[in-house]
């Protein structure tokens, strides 16, 4: 099939993007409107990706990332005490805060601090510098800083590591990545500043035992979710010095690592879900299943079930045409396509949540436990919403949708340039991974247009 007899089905994807509708707020921030008609930017982004899909055919001829660099040593790592110290004391403070400060969503730091800082801001940053989380991390800090001193005061009573199952994988890091989603979106108490610090130190808790059981970089490296999920935005930080998106190329396949991207991207398309029109119209037929938070875990659930579906639908067109290969090993060996897909998906959906919040966070820094002090002078700073303004912010979320797109279709090239015999059959299995950026480009477009006024 030709790159002009897929130009239908790529348009058929991005339909439901074309429907025009005005927005208020879409995820945790947006501007009301789009700067011109939906169908517009669903007609560019399928031409975009189809002319992608005809070029890489074209112009890529042989693997080009699958042979990039390794992970280097990111430049932090220099300075690692140094940063691990500052990761520490920055969860403590923040965990103190939530602790001992107001219990307002609003006059605490903590909740800003986690939902924009943490959860949004450091994507951007990896994004740019790589895994910074590894150095920040404040468990690895306490972990090395308790190696360190066992090594010092006891050396032989520091057993080996127990071996990490293989068969577990990232599915630790899928889960607690899901249950950060499930807190965020679903719980009623989500904002509660006392009961964030707790959760906060009950995960920390958990990594603890899992690096004291399976050794720092084991865990951290497969089990610790945050650790796993900021690492994943890092090999495709364009500040780095290497080749871009090579990085996710050289990412090693393991179980769960398709699950815990369709759980990236699938929770975000929720957040989104969760401020149209069609979702608010449903949720009157939905009182059947009792509180609202039960609404909105089954709506996190379908979802990410959404995700995994378009995705499936895309190994098992691929499968017929790899020989020997199960569709198993297919999801696992093109799952790091999907990087690019979740950053864009945090872009398009936060990026104006995070600019409103870090105007908040500069008030809430100089009165960060809300007893009323104004330390730095900033306690009064006005915020400004929606800063980019509506054309700005549209550009900005169909930019990093339609780029994250191609960056998959890229992936998904290179590998298949690798696992199939020959370029032809490889660029016949790429019809279905184009047929998958379309669907999820379709779904963000659709998403980003329906939100209710």
């Amino acid at each position: 099939m030709s790159a002009r007899r897929l130009l239908p089905l790529a348009l058929a994807g991005v339909v439901p993007a074309a429907a025009p509708a005005t927005a208020q707020a879409h995820g945790l921030g947006g501007v009301a409107g789009t700067p011109v008609p939906g169908f517009v930017f669903a007609w560019a982004a399928a031409i975009v990706l189809v002319a992608s899909f005809a070029a890489l055919g074209k112009l890529w001829p042989a693997p080009r990332l699958e042979q990039g660099p390794r992970e280097r040593r990111h430049p932090a790592a220099g300075l690692q005490p140094l940063w691990g110290a500052l990761g520490l004391a920055l969860f403590a403070f923040v965990v103190a805060c939530g602790l001992a400060g107001a219990q307002s969503p609003t006059g605490n730091i903590l909740p800003a601090v986690v939902y924009a800082a943490f959860w949004v801001g450091l994507v951007l940053v990896s994004l740019l510098f790589g895994d910074v989380f590894a150095a920040l991390s404040p468990w690895r800090a306490v972990a090395r800083a308790a190696r360190w001193a066992g090594l010092r005061l006891a050396p032989r009573r520091l057993g080996a590591p127990l071996p990490y199952p293989a068969r577990w994988g990232r599915w630790p890091a899928a889960l607690s990545i899901l249950a950060f989603a499930w807190v965020e979106l679903a719980y009623s108490g989500r904002d509660a500043p006392r009961t964030l610090a707790l959760l906060a130190l009950a995960y920390a808790a958990v990594q603890l035992l899992g690096i004291a059981l399976f050794g720092e970089e084991a865990w951290s490296a497969r089990g610790d979710g945050f650790g796993v999920y900021f690492g994943l935005f890092g090999r495709i930080a364009l500040l780095r010095g290497r080749p871009l998106l090579s990085g996710a190329a050289v990412l090693e396949p393991a179980p769960g690592t398709a699950a815990l991207l369709c759980v990236m991207i699938g929770s975000t398309s929720f957040d989104g879900l969760s401020g149209t029109t069609p979702w608010r119209s449903l949720l009157p037929h939905l009182g059947g299943l009792g509180s609202l938070e039960a609404v909105d875990s089954l709506g996190i659930a379908a979802m990410i079930a959404v995700i995994a579906v378009v995705y499936t639908v895309g190994v098992a067109g691929m499968a017929p045409l790899a020989r020997g290969r199960s569709r198993g090993e297919l999801a696992a060996a093109f799952a790091h396509t999907l990087i690019p897909i979740a950053a864009a998906y945090v872009l398009a959906h936060y990026a104006t949540f995070l600019l409103d919040e870090a105007q908040a966070l500069v008030g809430l820094a100089s009165d960060p436990l809300g007893h009323g002090a104004d330390w730095f002078g900033t306690a009064g700073t006005t915020i400004h919403p929606n800063v980019l303004g509506r054309t700005g912010t549209w550009l900005l979320q169909v930019g990093a949708l339609v780029l994250g797109h191609v960056g998959g279709l890229a992936l998904a090239h290179d590998r298949a340039l690798v696992l199939f015999p020959d370029a032809r059959l490889a660029r016949r299995s790429q019809q279905w991974m184009l047929t998958v950026m379309v669907g999820y480009t379709g779904l963000g477009l659709w998403l980003l247009s329906s939100l209710a006024r």
